[in-house]
């Protein structure tokens, strides 16, 4: 198993989440006192949608932090093999 091509895959994954909830807030209409649009689509969860990409900055902070500490073993090891 490859730590970096999984850290990888959940960057993007991340990436995906964070863009469907800020385009979820950029989406949202003027609502009337019911929740609705003139149109009769249903409010945006915006605390929802903050808590959604708060989480995915945090997925993409860990998956970084991977790839961070899988390159320095890398690093390591071929110090170990020049010496």
């Amino acid at each position: 198993m490859d730590p970096i091509s999984t850290a990888r895959y959940g960057l993007m994954a991340a990436t995906r989440r964070f863009e469907a909830s800020a385009e979820q807030i950029a989406g949202m209409r003027s609502m009337d006192g019911q929740g609705r649009d003139d149109q009769g689509a249903a409010d945006v969860d915006v605390a929802g949608e903050i808590v959604n990409m708060v989480q995915a900055k945090h997925a993409f902070s860990a998956n970084l932090s991977v790839i961070r500490f899988a390159q320095d073993m890398w690093d390591s090891l071929l110090q170990l093999q020049t010496r």
